[in-house]
């Protein structure tokens, strides 16, 4: 996995993008009507109920506007919010509120979405020893705060990009000539470069779990699209060998099945692809 400096360094970029997408050369509409000395008052409501997840993020964003506002925050992320609830009341600048207001809420909205939809993931595994997993079917650019909202959900990180742990997918072991190359290819690439990464290897059947099975150095096998009967027989025959994750064909219909079938993780691109946005709002106080 990254670091937490390189975490907060993909932190950082996101700010400073969004704002320079957002403001340009400057927030015409605020610099036009409202004094710069003046100061004011906005609370963050919900209007939706769910997860919040955000609120620290939101912290960094206005200090990145103006290290001059002042949070106080009455909610953390990771809580229970409901419909009127208020997470937290930013002071100072008028002008400095307004220019972060649209991305606190565009982030928020978002990584409270993600969050919900994690927390409901993992409640349906409680009493299993099954994890959640996300994946990088993740907004371009963003995938920093979106995996961080899968934290505060509850769930846990997969890898973070393609830098950070080897994936042998599907196409990999086409390309490669088969699971055993491109097992063997991929532990010599990283001998070569000194490189110390987890080896994830997918496999479609029971036959490529035996072959992948054969191989030393395999951290977890990716069980894509299995049925249930045949992930448990996976499981068995995998055993305490390397660690185990299912995906596809997951929602909240068939998670609890599959972590019963005894896989040690549970992986979802619909937490991050395929969620909306809580309804949360900046109003002036």
């Amino acid at each position: 996995m990254i670091s937490e400096a390189q975490f907060q360094k993909e932190l950082e970029l996101i700010i400073s993008n969004a704002i320079r997408e957002d403001v340009g050369d400057g927030d015409h509409s605020s610099l036009a009507c409202i004094p710069k000395d003046a100061q004011g008052s906005a609370k963050l409501l919900v209007k939706d109920n769910g997860i919040i997840a955000g609120v620290a993020f939101a912290k960094m964003i206005f200090d990145f506007v103006d290290k001059n506002l002042k949070v106080e925050t009455f909610i953390d992320d990771g809580s229970i919010v409901k419909y009127g609830d208020v997470v937290f009341h930013v002071h100072g600048s008028s002008q400095s509120i307004l220019k972060a207001e649209r991305l606190v809420l565009n982030a928020m909205q978002r990584m409270s979405a993600i969050a919900t939809k994690t927390r409901v993931f993992v409640d349906l595994l409680e009493g299993t020893n099954t994890k959640v997993l996300d994946t990088r079917k993740t907004t371009p650019g963003i995938r920093a705060i979106e995996k961080w909202a899968v934290k505060i959900g509850g769930g846990e990180n997969h890898r973070f990009a393609l830098y950070d742990m080897v994936m042998l997918k599907d196409n990999h072991i086409d390309f490669a000539g088969g699971i055993t190359k491109a097992i063997a290819k991929t532990k010599t690439y990283l001998k070569e470069n000194s490189k110390d990464l987890k080896i994830i290897v997918e496999a479609r059947n029971l036959d490529e779990v035996n072959e992948i099975l054969q191989s030393e150095g395999v951290y977890r096998i990716l069980l894509d699209n299995f049925d249930f009967e045949t992930t448990r027989k996976a499981v068995q025959l995998i055993g305490n060998k390397c660690l185990t994750e299912s995906s596809g064909n997951i929602n909240e219909k068939t998670i609890r099945q599959y972590a019963e079938c005894g896989v040690n993780y549970i992986s979802s691109g619909a937490l991050t692809h395929s969620v909306y946005n809580m309804d949360l709002s900046l109003k002036a106080i």
